[in-house]
């Protein structure tokens, strides 16, 4: 695809489209399910939705792996005490989805565990269910931090990200 076409692509998919997709209440039960999740062990999840790449993106040939990483920095989900924060980010105008987990959890988590996890997401994004797609992979990284970062009811285990998810 060349850059013109791409820019028009990404222009054309707005913020209304991801109101469509993922309404307020939407939002609010993913919200639900991050916080429940968080409560289990002491990893952080953020989830965004982008509808479509920022201009300067596209103009340099970025992917939505790069803007996921951005957003991880920026962000701040790298930045958790046991660096075990998790970005789950959905990109609409290229049906695109990127998980990035920082190093703690990233130690032991395979590729392929990652790759299940996307394909279950992108399952449900291609039958238009973007709710259950992210329910699912919330889920799925509650699993593996659960898994790997247990809390005792005793811990104490402080919020460190916003649990709502962000839309842009």
């Amino acid at each position: 695809m060349n850059r013109l076409t791409r820019i028009l692509k990404h222009r054309w998919v707005d913020e209304r489209d991801a109101q469509r997709a993922l309404p307020p209440d939407a939002l609010t039960r993913i919200e639900t399910a991050v916080a429940a999740s968080e409560r289990r062990h002491s990893g952080e999840i953020r989830v965004c939705v982008e509808a479509g790449l920022p201009l300067s993106y596209l103009w340099k040939g970025l992917q939505a792996r790069d803007r996921a990483i951005t957003l991880f920095g920026k962000l701040r989900v790298w930045d958790t005490a046991q660096n075990n924060g998790v970005l789950i980010y959905l990109l609409l105008a290229e049906h695109a989805i990127e998980i990035v987990a920082d190093r703690g959890l990233n130690a032991h988590v395979t590729p392929a565990d990652w790759a299940r996890i996307v394909g279950g997401m992108r399952e449900a994004f291609r039958a238009g269910r973007f709710e259950d797609g992210l329910h699912q992979a919330v889920g799925a990284v509650d699993a593996l931090l659960t898994s790997h970062f247990a809390i005792g009811a005793d811990q104490r285990n402080p919020n460190e990200l916003p649990n709502e998810p962000l839309m842009g």
